[in-house]
């Protein structure tokens, strides 16, 4: 199979020999928790269509992309290289190259030997960890139409639980050539820690940045009569970890309701806190929001308060409006008698 071939390229790739490297020693320091891993999604319509989407993740920030007609990889951030040079990536880029396109051939040339139907689609998830103190830790977990397939442990394709007879047939069918499970065992065990570490140290003004928040309040009637949902917006910030909830005085109200913290189109973070009360214990109610931005300055808004706000706000823009144009009719006015020759101190 043609994707059995990319195990020759295995002598270029990025790495070395000394036991840190390979995965035997803690890397140096090593955060107190961080990942990299890749994403495939190939998908195959038929015996003749087939597609492969890949992506790179930092934790949950996509560092790269992969550029489909061209079968290369996109860098999603101006340290998204690491320490690697380009001649490295360029030979990982052809490892990939043929890894892809030997992956669907070989797929759909087999595909009529197992119990498949198209359409479907073929989810692999490779990558590495590192804890602190701790050994790399690596994964490599494929799954088929969105069920676990099998997984790569130590040096070996083992079926996950519960996957039938199709998992086992392909790890036996993986298991027979050694030069796969080293390359993938290189790649996972060696190359990416360093590249991890490599990453983190080229975007670590990125990484580290502190964004502060931006909060605001609304609110729409709830279920039942005389009921109010009451929703704290926190938006803008970054790094993730936030902290927000309804208050009354220094009381944490219980029935506080936390959403997703969703990412940003810019890579921060937003999260949307919501209360449901009666209308008339609404007054009094605050939302308060701790972030490491803020210095341990807490953002608390009042209930109530960010109406008479709005209100300010708007009144000062109109009233900046009306200063405006009185100014613009002052000077026509008196630009006019100038140029008449009317005009007098």
């Amino acid at each position: 199979m043609l994707f059995l071939q990319f195990p020759l390229l295995a002598v270029f790739l990025p790495g070395g020999d000394n036991a840190e490297e390979l995965g035997l020693l803690p890397p140096r320091a090593a955060p107190e928790h961080v990942s990299f891993h890749v994403i495939q999604i190939a998908s195959f319509a038929n015996q003749s269509w087939a597609q492969c989407q890949g992506s790179g993740w930092l934790d949950e920030l996509q560092t790269h992309g992969w550029e489909r007609e061209s079968n290369k990889i996109i860098f999603l951030h101006t340290w998204s290289k690491g320490n690697f040079s380009n001649e490295e990536f360029l030979d990982l880029n052809v490892l990939f190259r043929f890894y892809t396109i030997g992956l669907m051939r070989d797929v759909q040339a087999h595909a009529s030997q197992y119990p498949i139907e198209y359409p479907f689609e073929i989810q692999m998830n490779a990558g590495c960890e590192l804890h602190s103190g701790e050994s790399p830790k690596s994964f490599f977990q494929v799954a088929f139409k969105g069920v676990a397939l099998l997984n790569f442990q130590n040096t070996t394709w083992v079926p996950s639980p519960d996957s039938g007879s199709l998992a086992q047939s392909v790890c036996d069918l993986l298991n027979q050539y050694d030069g796969i499970k080293e390359t993938v065992y290189t790649l996972l065990r060696s190359t990416c820690p360093r590249f991890l570490l490599g990453l983190l140290d080229s975007g670590k003004m990125y990484l580290h940045r502190q964004v502060r928040p931006e909060a605001w309040l609304s609110s729409r009637p709830s279920l039942g009569s005389g009921r109010l949902l009451l929703a704290c917006h926190v938006s803008g910030f970054y790094p993730k970890p936030v902290w927000a909830t309804w208050m009354r005085n220094e009381q944490e109200q219980l029935g506080t309701e936390y959403g997703d913290i969703l990412p940003n189109a810019d890579g921060t973070w937003y999260l949307r806190v919501t209360l449901d009360v009666a209308s008339e214990e609404a007054a009094g109610l605050s939302c308060r929001v701790r972030h490491s931005s803020l210095g341990g300055q807490d953002i608390i808004l009042y209930w109530g308060h960010h109406f008479s706000m709005n209100w300010i706000a708007l009144v000062a823009v109109m009233v900046t409006l009306v200063i405006l144009i009185v100014l613009v009719l002052w000077f026509k006015k008196h630009w006019y008698r100038f140029e008449t020759g009317t005009y007098s101190c």
